[in-house]
């Protein structure tokens, strides 16, 4: 009978522990699935571009897949939004570039909150843009585009990537500086609005150099101008727009890396360490500097980094969005 006893005790000692073992068996650590990496814009434009560059790496660091999800719509706010009501769990992240900074100037109604909604992981690259236009385009330089276009404004179409997205921003500081309007078309990201250049459906657009850079050393499109203060590495024969006459012209494209508010600080953590280590990636740094584009300062790697540059950015395009009177619904 003692024996028994004994038996039935050891085993009740035996299942309490492994029921009190449960919960920490449970907790896998992170991550122990593919995460998902969102995109608010067509695969193949520059935003798609940057991400997939850096899938591959930030996967290697966090030992799991990182697969891109090509949300579209609504200037990047359908994607955004989606993120932002995603589990935080450290499973959706989101990249997005300075249009971060515009929607709340843009939209009356805006679903989201750039600033509330969201755990901020670290700004990822800066991209320089240019203005192009289709490969059988008249003018042969950027002076007798400018004489072009004044002449024939009716009839020039000048593409975006949608309402709010740089390729918009830059078409509208084109247009202002010059004091012309001309017929934007607007398009589900830059990647239709670079075929539809391509395929000399459009006649205009300013896109980044992580998209361009290569269609304009194949001569696959004709380039009028940088939109930064210097000349590019990438682009040495280029001209900037400002040294053309556009004095001061600049428009350059930040991207953020961010997660759902509430992911736990540690997942966050190991996310920025991946981002940092994708950016230390030899091939993935020889391949931004091809395409121009500069990976910040280690102190904008950093969650504090993003949030302050985006709250900075969120001042500094407000009143341009609002003097402009540009409103989407």
């Amino acid at each position: 009978m003692r024996q028994r006893i004994n038996a039935v005790v050891t085993a009740g000692f035996a299942a309490l522990s492994v029921f009190a073992m449960a919960p920490a068996a449970a907790q896998a650590p992170y991550p122990d699935k593919p995460v998902t990496l969102v995109v608010p814009f067509a695969a193949g434009g520059p935003t798609d571009v940057v991400a997939r560059m850096l899938a591959i790496p930030m996967g290697k660091s966090l030992g799991q897949s990182v697969l891109v999800e090509n949300t579209v719509g609504a200037g990047g706010t359908i994607a955004a939004t989606k993120v932002a009501r995603a589990a935080p769990n450290g499973y959706t992240l989101f990249i997005h570039h300075m249009g971060m900074s515009t929607a709340p100037a843009l939209y009356k109604k805006l679903s989201f909150d750039p600033m509330k909604d969201y755990e901020y992981i670290g700004q990822v690259v800066d991209v320089p843009m240019t203005l192009l236009a289709r490969k059988d385009f008249p003018p042969a330089n950027y002076k007798e585009l400018e004489a072009y276009v004044r002449a024939n404004k009716d009839k020039v179409s000048l593409a975006n990537a949608g309402l709010g997205a740089v390729s918009h921003l830059c078409g509208l500081l084109f247009m202002s500086q010059i004091g012309v309007e001309l017929n934007t078309i607007p398009y589900k990201g830059t990647g239709p609005a670079m075929n539809d250049l391509l395929g000399g459906q459009v006649d205009l657009l300013c896109d980044q150099t992580t998209q361009t850079v290569p269609m304009i050393k194949d001569g696959r499109v004709k380039v009028y101008g940088v939109t930064t203060l210097k000349r590019l590495d990438a682009l040495p024969n280029v001209p900037t727009l400002d040294e053309q006459g556009l004095k001061g012209f600049e428009v350059k494209v930040w991207h953020g890396l961010y997660a759902p508010k509430g992911t736990p600080a540690p997942v966050l953590e190991k996310i920025n360490v991946a981002l940092r280590a994708a950016l230390a990636d030899p091939m993935v740094k020889t391949r931004l500097a091809e395409l121009s584009s500069d990976i910040p300062p280690s102190d904008k790697l950093t969650p504090a980094g993003l949030k302050n540059h985006l709250e900075a950015e969120i001042a500094k395009w407000g009143p341009v969005i609002k003097k402009a009177g540009i409103y989407a619904d």
